[in-house]
C-alpha cells in the first residue's frame, strides 16, 4: 500500500511538471540573444541619405512645408513678403506660374528702366538732334513699318520661350509648366554667367528678383512721372 503511495505521488508530480513553464528563463535568454544579435547587425549597417522624390531642378527640390515651394527670394528685410495670399493653398503647378510671371516681367522691366533713359537722351530720326525727349511720345511717332517687325520678333521670341517651359496646348492642362522646367530658366546664356552650384545659382536668382521687383516699381514711376509733369525724367533734377 505504501509502495502503492509512492508511486501515485511520483506519478502526479511528473505530470504535473509537463505543464509547468520550465523553459521561460532559457526562452527570454534565446530571446534577448536573438534581440542583441538583430541590433548589432542594424548598427553595422550604414545609413543610406534619403533620396528626394523629385529629381533636383538647378538645386531646387520643391518642399511644400516651405514658402513658394523652397523657391528663392524670400530675404530679409520682407522675407516671405506675400501680402495678398496669393500663394496661400496654391499647389506646385500654380507656385511656379506666378513665379515665372514674376522673373519675366523684372527682366522686361528691367530692360524698359535702361530704355527710358537711352530713349530720352539719345538722338533719334523722329524728333531730330533735340534732346532730351520724352520717351512715352515716342512710341506713337514710330512708323508702322518699323512697328511691325518689331513686334513679329517679340512674337516670334515668345513663342521659342513657351516651346521651352509650357506645355502645349492639347498635351495637358492650360497654362501649365513642364515638370522638369525651372522657372525663368529657358536654357539662354550666351555669356556663360549661370553659377554651377545649387547654392550660388538660388543667390544670383534672389538678385535676379530682387532687381526685377525694383525695376517693376521703378518702370511704372518712370512712365507716371511723365505722363504727369510732361517733361523728360531727368529734369527732376535740374
Amino acid at each position: 500500500m505504501k509502495l502503492s503511495l509512492s508511486v501515485l505521488v511520483a506519478t502526479s508530480f511528473g505530470a504535473a511538471s509537463a505543464f509547468a513553464p520550465a523553459a521561460r528563463t532559457s526562452s527570454t535568454a534565446g530571446t534577448l540573444s536573438m534581440s542583441e544579435t538583430t541590433d548589432d547587425v542594424a548598427a553595422t549597417i550604414p545609413e543610406e541619405p534619403a533620396v528626394p522624390a523629385v529629381k533636383p531642378i538647378n538645386g531646387w527640390v520643391p518642399d511644400p512645408n516651405k514658402f513658394c515651394y523652397g523657391l528663392p527670394g524670400s530675404v530679409a528685410p520682407l522675407g516671405q513678403f506675400d501680402p495678398l495670399g496669393f500663394c496661400d493653398g496654391r499647389d506646385l503647378v500654380g507656385v511656379k506660374r506666378f513665379r515665372e510671371a514674376e522673373i519675366m516681367h523684372g527682366r522686361v522691366a528691367m530692360m524698359a528702366t535702361i530704355g527710358y533713359l537711352i530713349a530720352e537722351n539719345t538722338p533719334t530720326i523722329a524728333y531730330g538732334f533735340a534732346e532730351p525727349t520724352i520717351a512715352n511720345n515716342q512710341i506713337p511717332e514710330v512708323p508702322g513699318t518699323v512697328l511691325f517687325p518689331f513686334f513679329l520678333a517679340i512674337n516670334i521670341t515668345e513663342a521659342l520661350r513657351a516651346s521651352v517651359g509650357w506645355v502645349e496646348p492639347g498635351l495637358g492642362p492650360l497654362f501649365t509648366l513642364r515638370e522638369r522646367y525651372y522657372p525663368g530658366d529657358i536654357g539662354f546664356d550666351p555669356l556663360g554667367l549661370k553659377p554651377k552650384s545649387p547654392e550660388e545659382f538660388a543667390n544670383m536668382q534672389t538678385k535676379e528678383l530682387n532687381n526685377g521687383r525694383l525695376a517693376m516699381f521703378a518702370a511704372a514711376g518712370m512712365c507716371v512721372q511723365e505722363l504727369v509733369t510732361g517733361e523728360p525724367l531727368l529734369n527732376a533734377f535740374n
